[in-house]
Order: structure tokens, then sequence, then C-alpha cells
């Protein structure tokens, strides 16, 4: 079955938001063991995704916390599938 369904959508919106935040990480010399804090631009496309796979996102990226905010203004804008543009601030955890 090749129908693409919201739910795999969502698991590929997860993922570009994993390899995004990693970018950003590398981007910013963090250690490979930093753990971090994510706010992401609101987006319906992007709040389902972190609905349904935040564990997964929060994981990857080593995320403490993964929220959806207006908070995501300062931080780097990145392009997403579906001519999609959004702010993800990542910080370091102390």
């Amino acid at each position: 079955d090749l129908t693409l369904t919201e739910l795999l959508e969502d698991e590929g919106m997860a993922r570009e938001l994993v390899n995004r935040i990693q970018n950003i990480r590398k981007d910013k010399d963090f250690e490979v063991t930093d753990r971090i804090t994510v706010v992401i631009s609101e987006d319906p496309a992007i709040e389902r995704a972190v609905t349904n796979f935040g564990d997964l996102i929060k994981g990857e990226v080593l995320a403490d916390a993964l929220s959806i905010g207006a908070a995501a203004a300062g931080g780097e804008a990145v392009e997403l599938p579906g001519e999609l543009q959004a702010m993800i601030a990542v910080e370091k955890r102390p």
C-alpha cells in the first residue's frame, strides 16, 4: 500500500525536524552529549508531528523539553517539506 496517511506524513515531518535540530546543534558546536531545550514555531503540520512523535524527536536530539510557541522567534530559520518555513530555537541545558 503506497498511500500516504496523515500519520506517515507526521513521521516524515518529525524526521525532518530531527535533521534540522541536529544541524543547529552542530552549528552551535554543542557536544554530542549536551542536553538541550527546543522551541519550534507554530504550524498545524509541525504541531501534529510533535504531538505524535515528540518522544522520538526528543530522544534523537537529546532534548529535555520540546515545545511549540512564539519563543522560537529568536531561533534559526529553517525550510521544511511542503515549502514550510519555521523557526527553531535550541538552547543548551545548564
